[in-house]
């Protein structure tokens, strides 16, 4: 675009970059909205827009309660990927993995999507099994999936050790090549800019601290801001879901929110060109740009609003990285963080129309939500638009909880924090 051409490029950087038009609007609220989605990240962003796009809904807000992209959608470690079991996932995340391959272009800002591939150790024969059978059920639905045996591993990532004599060998791996890496702040701003110009109002530093009903039915907002009426509300704010949905009346839902927290080291050459998980903990790694070493690991085992985690699961992730990559011992860590998701009972989302009418939920990702924003952005918004869900998420219902068609990935049953 010609906002920035070549020509704006050398036009700005005489005023030292300092002219630079919004790459979105900062408008005021208004009273009344047909659609107003709460909770400004990617997937709230990407609805908005789909909503606009796709289904012709021309007066939408999102409203953000901070500024926009200071929650999760900047706060993971930026991993796309379809390598699931269960049918109904692998068809929703290749979906987002085909959506993710064409997303530069559709929202015309660059995503920063690396197919680098995603490789899962196996350190015990049975879990080879269960890779090649993970594979196979991919590969029936149309994802792709490769076994690789510890001689190829060692060939791809020289740095990773492979010898035998350690307490996890690696004996092989399942790797899905068409797997990668995003940029977290390009998906909330690319949404973002994308919406804006297909006039949806974005609106941040908007709390909601209340809904307002005719009975049964939502019918606006107390905002922070003022009353915002609306024909339709969903709601899609990841790990304070809980919190939101009580404003509503609704006090018990079948998700907890833990800290998930992240972590990168002091910048290094090139080391390790995709993404590599320890199957014997939980550890997944993988390289930025700048050459830090992105990585993280389990959610601490209590729940929490903070935005910060605690020191055991900076050893858990220390010692995994170290057991599979030796030469790390002495890195330095730059810094950590720490996200709220909302971990659902059986380690699945939930899109789906409800509980209450003229209301619409999007919530129970666990680790998920990045990878899911495109997909989930694009069903939410057929779910509001249509009353009904998108075929790709009609299994990720709320009253299955309660009529027993669980979706367990992990066949952890009811822990979440197990997920």
């Amino acid at each position: 675009m010609s906002d920035y051409s070549a020509f704006s490029l050398l036009k700005n950087a005489f005023s030292g970059h300092r002219n630079w038009k919004s790459a979105w609007r900062k408008p005021e609220p208004r009273e009344n909205y047909e659609v107003v989605i709460i909770g400004g990240g990617g997937h709230g962003l990407a609805t908005a827009y789909y909503l606009a796009k796709i289904y012709g809904v021309r007066n939408i807000a999102v409203l953000e309660k901070g500024n926009l992209g200071g929650g999760n959608v900047g706060r993971n470690t930026t991993i796309v990927r379809s390598n699931y079991l269960l049918p109904a996932n692998i068809r929703f995340y290749e979906y987002s993995m085909k959506l993710w391959e064409g997303l530069s272009r559709e929202i015309n800002y660059n995503v920063m999507f690396s197919q680098r591939g995603v490789l899962n150790l196996a350190h015990t024969p049975g879990q080879l099994d269960e890779y090649a059978r993970r594979g196979n059920a991919m590969l029936m639905e149309g994802a792709d999936a490769e076994l690789l045996s510890r001689e190829e591993i060692s060939r791809r990532i020289p740095g990773l050790y492979t010898g035998q004599d350690t307490r996890f060998p690696i004996l092989g791996g399942l790797n899905q090549p068409r797997a990668g890496t995003a940029r977290h702040d390009a998906i909330a701003w690319g949404y973002a800019r994308a919406a804006d110009r297909q006039g949806v109002d974005i609106i941040e530093n908007c709390e909601v601290i209340g809904f307002i009903k005719d009975g049964d039915t939502v019918t606006g907002l107390n905002t922070t801001r003022g009353e915002i009426s609306a024909a339709k509300v969903g709601v899609s704010v990841a790990g304070s879901t809980s919190n939101v949905m009580k404003l509503a009346g609704i006090d018990k839902l079948p998700i907890e929110s833990h800290v998930l927290q992240a972590f990168v080291t002091e910048p290094l050459k090139p080391l390790i060109d995709t993404v590599v998980t320890f199957g014997a903990g939980h550890l997944y790694i993988s390289q930025s740009d700048k050459g830090g070493l992105v990585f993280g690991g389990d959610v601490d085992g209590y729940n929490s609003y903070a935005q910060r985690g605690n020191l055991p699961i900076f050893e858990h992730v220390a010692a995994a990285a170290v057991t599979m990559f030796p030469n790390l011992s002495r890195l330095r860590l730059l810094r950590n963080w720490g996200g709220i998701v909302d971990m659902s009972m059986d380690g699945s989302p939930i899109i789906c129309k409800g509980p209450l009418p003229g209301l619409y939920l999007n919530a129970g990702w666990c680790y998920g939500g990045f990878k899911a924003t495109p997909a989930a952005g694009h069903c939410f918004a057929h779910t509001i638009a249509k009353d009904e869900p998108h075929e790709l998420n009609s299994k990720y219902t709320l009253d299955r909880f309660f009529n027993g068609n669980e979706l367990d990935e992990n066949g952890t049953g009811p822990i979440p924090a197990l997920h």
